[in-house]
């Protein structure tokens, strides 16, 4: 773009994102650094500014909107996710809103998947193990769950939803399926398309990738453990308010499921005092 001149302000809601990442914006924009979790820091630094690249856990709201001022042109989101922005008063101010829903996906696959191998193969308790010198007599205690031959069920099937679906195929699972908002017809190749019930009852391993929501906040509570498979391995790489947490220990500590592998938390991070973690 050719501003003539003119050097829009851009306020940046992070203070170490990696030079790379900004370097098209310093050419064009004067940038204005604020610490990402000091929300003190951010209503003061964005007065007046053109733009606003968001990567802070803070709700962007009415009030840092209107601390921002009527001269605000654009707002981008370091994220796939946009559920701490107030998209209704953004949209009210017509102020386009940007965010990024597949750049990451194949790196999101990638993990977990990964988690899902850690979980269920019990690397962690393995490591423990070692660790405190309490290695176990019992040779069967690390075989853990297998994806081979598995039912795989992944909750919410966009981009990173189809990415898992697709990297998994290699690991010759006995199916993978598929709940979803909408029936993904282009996608019938990697994936069924069953029911919630149906998906939480028959699978193996559950991967969550969907978008928070009403509907999907706590979805994974006490009564979904109840019905899981108590060999069930759970991986949730969507966001930590879909999972109900003191649910879910209960199911762990309870052994009503086998495992879990959390990439997210609510809230984030958790508290050291949480019995979760």
């Amino acid at each position: 773009m050719n501003f003539k001149g003119w050097r829009p302000k851009v306020l940046v809601a992070h203070t170490k994102l990696p030079y790379a990442s900004l370097k098209n914006l310093r050419e064009k924009c004067d940038l204005i650094f604020a610490n990402s979790s000091n929300r003190a820091e951010l209503l003061e630094k964005v007065k007046g500014v053109d733009g606003i690249l968001w990567a802070s856990v803070q709700k962007l709201d009415r009030e840092v909107l209107d601390a921002a001022g009527s001269q605000l042109k654009s707002i981008s989101l370091k994220s796939a996710g946009y559920e701490f922005v107030d998209v209704a008063e953004v949209r009210l101010r017509n102020i386009p809103l940007g965010y990024t829903p597949s750049l990451s996906k194949s790196a999101v696959a990638e993990h977990a998947i990964g988690l899902a191998l850690a979980a269920g193969r019990r690397y962690y308790d393995g490591r423990l193990c070692i660790e405190e010198d309490k290695w176990p007599d019992e040779p069967q205690t690390f075989l853990g769950m297998e994806l081979r031959d598995a039912v795989i069920g992944i909750f919410g099937f966009g981009d990173i939803g189809q990415a898992i679906a697709e990297k998994l195929q290699s690991f010759q699972p006995r199916e993978i399926i598929y709940c979803s908002r909408t029936k993904k017809e282009h996608a019938s190749v990697l994936a069924k398309f069953v029911s919630f019930e149906h998906l939480i009852k028959t699978s193996d391993f559950i991967f969550i990738s969907c978008a928070l929501t009403n509907e999907t906040r706590k979805l994974f509570n006490a009564e979904v453990f109840e019905e899981m498979k108590t060999r069930s391995v759970l991986i949730n790489v969507a966001r930590g308010g879909a999972v109900d947490h003191l649910a879910l220990y209960d199911a762990l500590k309870n052994n009503s499921i086998f495992s879990a592998g959390l990439d997210v938390a609510f809230p984030e991070p958790l508290p050291t005092s949480h019995p979760l973690l």
